[in-house]
């Protein structure tokens, strides 16, 4: 076994810079081989930090983004973006914060699926002399929010009770259903049927009179596996740059693509049950298991070496708070590696953004020896 160590603290975030950057080139030169005049809004959910924000803005060529909260709006705001998406749908408590960020100069969008919530957004930009943007959620799918794309009543409904108060600026979605679709042909369909959705929705508007200029759609597997974007105005996927097991299950990537993983250190050993005992217990690692129905179940996370390669048929098969249970699948011929107690590991996450969320900040490397990498701390930012 590799005894490289990395004078990182455990259990602490990795990023493998070279990897990020690979990907983030991936999409970017895909969309400009397919869809040139396609504009990128990458969702910032996963990253949440300024400094990797700009290097996936510019890598990408774009200066609009996606935020999934209104911290993070407020804190990219204040970094220097100024045409933002708050793409979750808008309550009347947050109106103000919206509002402010308006004030100061940025453009920040809000989406909604019902006319209760419109009506307080006309009320409220009625009150306060200010006319906020505002896209109409489209379900594609039936994965979560949004107006059916055939519900010429109820998106009409949203747009006349927003009025003139508001500016209806069209319609965006999210093909949340092509989390499950593991055949390339079925990613494909799900990239299709979620353009359709948001052009369906934006020609409604129009024929009835009102503007849709914005005709916005994305997730990570659909951007990978879509090619008819005519009449899309703009693209938003949010945890390419990093991959993860999800993805690579899906044949969106491949294990090796994977730009996030969590170092971890052995502390111990239960060798009559074959465990292998480490430091990263689900608060490191989240609860996930995102690969749970997919054909190869990954635990709660694949484990490499320091180095980041697999070890063959090693998981993480459960954890504690702040344990980690590491065995062999029940499945496998492969037997249990002699693990020195104190050696160093990495775990490859079923899901990016939750395993992020665990974490204050990352160590960036910029290679995967710990004998010659440079590191660098940045930090994440968190709350709503």
């Amino acid at each position: 076994m590799d005894e490289a160590r990395w004078d990182i603290a455990t259990p602490g975030l990795l990023l493998d810079l070279a990897r990020f950057d690979a990907n983030a080139r991936r999409l970017a030169d895909r969309t400009k081989r397919l869809a040139p005049d396609l504009a990128l809004r990458p969702h910032m959910k996963t990253l949440k930090s300024v400094e990797l924000g700009r290097r996936l803005t510019h890598a990408l060529g774009a200066d609009a983004i996606t935020v999934s909260t209104l911290a993070e709006a407020e804190a990219f705001a204040k970094a220097g973006y100024h045409d933002i998406l708050y793409a979750v749908g808008i309550t009347r408590a947050k109106l103000p914060r919206v509002a402010a960020m308006v004030a100061g100069g940025v453009d920040c969008q809000i989406v909604t699926d019902n006319a209760h919530a419109a009506g307080e957004i006309a009320r409220f930009c009625a009150d306060h002399a200010v006319q906020l943007p505002v896209l109409i959620e489209i379900d594609c799918d039936g994965q979560r929010a949004g107006v059916k794309p055939e519900d010429r009543e109820g998106l009409l409904a949203i747009a006349d009770t927003l009025g003139q108060t508001a500016e209806l600026r069209g319609v965006m979605t999210h093909g949340g259903g092509s989390y499950g679709a593991v055949h390339p042909g079925e990613r494909e369909a799900a990239a299709l049927q979620e353009a359709d959705a948001v052009r369906s929705a934006a020609r409604i508007l129009r024929e009835a009179g009102f503007q849709a200029p914005t005709v916005s759609l994305g997730s990570t597997p659909t951007a990978f596996a879509g090619a008819d974007w005519s009449g899309i105005t703009e693209l938003r996927a949010g945890v390419f740059p990093f991959f993860d097991l999800v993805m690579a299950g899906l044949g969106v990537c491949e294990r090796h693509d994977i730009a996030l993983s969590v170092l971890t250190t052995v502390i111990g050993h239960q060798r009559e049950k074959g465990w292998i005992l480490c430091d990263a217990g689900w608060m490191a690692l989240s609860r996930d298991r995102g690969t749970q129905g997919q054909a190869v179940d990954c635990f709660y996370g694949l484990v490499c070496d320091a180095k980041g390669t697999v070890l063959p048929d090693l998981i993480v098969q459960s954890t504690n708070q702040e344990h980690g249970i590491i065995t062999v699948r029940d499945s496998s011929s492969h037997q249990l590696p002699d693990i020195e107690v104190g050696a160093q590991l990495r775990i490859l996450p079923n899901h990016a953004c939750a395993t992020a969320a665990q974490h204050q900040g990352y160590n960036v490397i910029t290679s995967n020896d710990p004998l010659s990498a440079s590191v660098e701390w940045m930090p994440r930012f968190s709350g709503w």
